[in-house]
This record gives C-alpha cells, structure tokens and sequence, in this order.
C-alpha cells in the first residue's frame, strides 16, 4: 500500500520536527515537506498536493483558519487542526472545522507542547482517517436532493410519531460532526415542539466554543447542557466534552444528568451511554439520528432503545454525504435505521417527524 504523503505545517520548529518523527515512525505515512506559517503552507498544498495537512492553528503571517480557508477555496486537501486548548484556540478550531477541516487534535500543553508524544496515537489515527475522506464531501457535501418518497430505507413506511406532546430528538455524531450538526442545526425551525440532545465525540473545553457557535447562527436556542436543567421545547442541548449525557423523566419533565462515569468504548461523552438512559423514559416518541463519524457509537444503545420502546424512529446520514460513514453505515447494517437521509434534508426530516 502507498505511503500517504502529508504536509506539515507548523511555526515552530521543534514541533515540525516531532510530528514528523512520529508521521515518519508509523510506517503509514511520508512528510512529503513541511511549512512555517500559514503563507507558507498554502504555497507548498499548492507545489506538494499532499494527501493530507496537519495545519497548527495560531501562526504568524497566516494563521491557520485563514490558511485554511485558502487551502478550501483554491486548492482543495483533507486538514487535520492542532489546536491549543485555551479558549481562543477553542473558538478557532470549531470554526475551522466548520469551514472545512476533516478534524483537529489538542496539543497537550499549549502552542509547544514538549510532550505531544503524549498524543502520538491520536495525531497517527486522524491522519489516517483524513487521507480516507473525500475532499468534495467537505466543500458541498454532494447533496442532492433526494425525492421524500425514496428516503425511507425499509419495504413499509414507518408510522410518523402520534400527536403526543411527549417527544424527544437525540442525535450522535464523531469526525466531520460540527460541520454536520452546524448544516442540520441551523434548518431546525423557531417553533420545534420538541427538546433535542446532542453527543458530539470531542474533548473538554470545545463543546462550549461549539454550542455557542450554533447558538448564534440558528434559529432554535443551543447550549452546552447543564447537569439537574429542565430540558425546554426548541433548546438543542450539546453534551459538555467530558462528561457522559443521560436524560431522565421528573414528572411530566425532562432532566438533563452528567456524570463522569468511565468511558464507554473510548468515548465520553457516549451516544451508547445517551441512547440507553432514553430507555426509561416511559411513552415517549423519540425520533433518533446518526451523523458521520469513525466507529459504531450509538448503534447498541440504539438496539437497546428499540427493544423497549416501539415509538422510536431512527435517522442515518447517507454514504454520499457523510464525511466519515462509520457510524451510519453501522446502524443500517444492524437494521436500525428507519430511514437513511442527505445531509441537507436532515433537518426537513427530523421536523417533520415531531412537529
């Protein structure tokens, strides 16, 4: 199998010089060059065509959202973000993901992290995953519009949820997840008669840049979920990073409850861990959905959800617009999803099936 040829890009030497260390010593990868400034690195995408770039985020000259959206616009590649994890770099790198980069990795301790050996593992994954994506999923995520009677997967349309006001969205989502939740989040409309929760695989410190973001280009409340908070109609609730996500009943309300149980096959905030608190929920419709990302989070607490409550619907991303087709693909191998969905249907979809 050929090498994958990444360009990194970076304005400190010491970490160019250790992120190819570590590319080099994988054995998957060949640092075809690397670059000093965000300049510099649109420049040597151009010369290079590298199949990946690990682009760091605050640099002089061109910093690395800015380079970034050069790279998008002119010269198309699949990015991966190193970010620091002060709030600023926060803010950048959620834009950066949603201007385009597959994903992003935390340097351990800030802009020249002496210990980034620390996260060979993770730089080493993401990279790889990168070279997988396709880069046009990234610019206009193929989306065609696909007529409504051609998207429910199954022989016999499942049944729409009943007039019940006891209703609840749950969404799962990992790599390439932002850019998704920012396209499906937006079209959600003002009166959404329903609460919608959110898991988004990502570390401390980034959900809140995140929910933020969304909050303030859609037209339905977003926030980074609370622990004991009510859950209101129309509010999107993200799960902080960090913190595993359940929702239980109070009454005839619902309560949002974090905790910091281990993580669930890796992953904390889990989909798994969501999905299966919404088994006790009695005689609510709970219309699910999966967005891309690497792995099968959400498909047992899915299987568990179904088994117990009859009045749950299930939405997949489709292959044709999912950044990474892990987790979708994973639910309709299983036979768990009811319906498979472009990206930018999504939200018409789950609207919908609720309102």
């Amino acid at each position: 199998m050929a090498l994958i040829n990444v360009l990194v890009v970076d304005d400190s030497a010491f970490m160019r010089k250790m992120i190819t260390e570590i590319l080099t010593e994988d054995g998957r990868f060949h640092v075809a060059g690397t670059a000093v400034n965000g300049a510099d690195g649109v420049n040597k995408v151009k010369k290079l065509h590298p199949d990946v770039v690990t682009m760091d985020v605050q640099m002089p000259k061109l910093d690395g959202l800015e380079a970034l959206k050069q790279i998008m616009k002119e010269c198309p590649a699949s990015v991966v973000m190193l970010s620091s994890e002060t709030r600023k770099g926060a803010d950048y790198t959620i834009q950066a993901i949603s201007t385009g980069a597959v994903d992003f990795i935390t340097k351990p301790s800030g802009a020249i992290s002496l210990d980034i050996k620390k996260v060979e593992k993770e730089i080493c994954d993401k990279v790889y995953t990168a070279a997988t994506v396709k880069v046009h999923k990234k610019i206009n995520g193929a989306e065609k519009h696909v007529p409504i009677e051609q998207i429910q997967q199954p022989l016999t349309m499942p049944e729409k949820p009943s007039l019940s006001s006891k209703k609840l969205i749950a969404i799962g989502t990992s790599t390439g997840g932002p850019r998704a939740l920012q396209k499906v989040i937006t079209a959600l409309p003002k009166n959404l008669r329903v609460p919608v929760a959110v898991v988004q695989h990502m570390p401390p410190g980034f959900t809140a840049s995140l929910s933020e973001r969304l909050n303030q280009i859609s037209q339905v409340a977003v926030k980074e979920a609370e622990h004991g908070e009510l859950m209101k109609k129309g509010t999107v609730y993200i799960a902080p990073g960090g913190y595993h996500m359940e929702v239980k009943s109070s009454g005839m309300a619902l309560i949002i409850s974090l905790n910091q149980q281990p993580p669930d096959n890796g992953h904390r905030p889990s989909v798994n861990t969501l999905f299966r608190s919404l088994c006790a929920l009695k005689n609510y419709q709970i219309v699910t959905c999966i967005l891309t990302g690497m792995g099968n989070d959400g498909t047992l607490g899915l299987k568990e959800l179904k088994k117990v409550n009859s009045h749950v619907l299930s939405l997949a991303e489709t292959e044709e617009t999912a950044i990474v087709y892990g987790m979708p693909k994973s639910i309709i191998k299983e036979g768990l999803a009811d319906y498979q969905v472009p990206l930018n249907q999504m939200a018409s979809q789950l609207s919908n099936l609720v309102n």
